[in-house]
């Protein structure tokens, strides 16, 4: 029985599966999505050191698994797939799968859930990591508020990588772009450094963006202070503006062909 023949659900299962063995057959998107994250784990905390982080009363290990967890998801649902979607239309890839029975909504279902399944992935290799070797806790109770922040996340920066793609003319300005754009987002938003000793005007700049805002959730679901499930929803809610925002873009923008062809 073909996946087809099975329905929806098993077509969506199939691409993530062709997808998540693109992605993990290619070494340059293993090392940025897996391996990036755990080394600027074990290269803040070795040059920074694991004491109290001043204004937070956790160490700084404990402020970094989050904040690297962000990256790490970031990674898996914006920054390659803006690269890989631009490079697969530029070479013609995305005409010649758009020209085949599945369906377009099913291409990128897989595509999200092959983000999905990686973001929880470097979640979860961060924080087995941090827990082991740096004695990083994350409260149960707060598993869900983790789990539901990265997926939102995941979700949101997938649709923005679509909605981007549409503004890069060709692969060789993807990669520059896409790091241009979120470099500093990283600096002023949480992911690297604290940003509360940061002028209120940069901290306001930051707000307005999806990246602190998941940084932000994800910090607080850690804090051994907090209480719940660990959800924060105004973040929540943000986050969910941004997937709107990004939906509306590639629905009006996006493009299967060549940008030399639509031109």
């Amino acid at each position: 029985m073909t996946a087809a023949s099975r329905g929806p659900l098993a077509l969506v299962l199939h691409q993530a599966r062709f997808d998540l063995l693109g992605i993990l057959r290619n070494r340059q998107a293993r090392f940025f999505t897996l391996v990036l994250p755990l080394l600027f784990l074990i290269i803040f905390v070795g040059v920074f050191g694991n004491h109290t982080v001043k204004g937070t009363g956790v160490k700084a290990s404990t402020f970094f698994v989050p904040g690297l967890s962000a990256l790490g998801v970031i990674a898996a649902s914006f920054v390659n797939l803006v690269i890989s979607i631009t490079a697969q239309r530029e070479s013609g890839i995305l005409k010649r799968r758009r020209a085949t029975p599945v369906p377009a909504w099913v291409l990128i279902a897989g595509r999200t859930l092959t983000a999905v399944t990686i973001s929880l992935t470097v979640l979860t290799v961060l924080l087995a990591f941090g827990r082991i070797v740096y004695g990083v806790n994350l409260r149960l109770a707060a598993l869900p508020g983790v789990a539901l922040t990265a997926v939102v996340g995941s979700i949101t920066f997938c649709v923005l990588g679509y909605a981007l793609s549409t503004a890069i003319k060709n692969e060789d300005a993807a990669q520059p772009m896409v790091q241009a754009i979120m470099l500093p987002l990283y600096f002023i938003s949480g992911v690297f450094i604290i940003n509360t000793n940061l002028p209120s005007w940069l901290r306001h700049v930051a707000s307005v963006f999806p990246v602190e805002h998941l940084s932000d959730g994800l910090h607080k679901a850690y804090d051994p202070a907090a209480h719940g499930v660990g959800i924060v929803w105004s973040d929540i809610g943000v986050l969910a503006l941004w997937a709107g925002i990004g939906v509306a873009v590639a629905l009006v923008r996006f493009s299967w062909l060549p940008k030399a062809a639509v031109a």
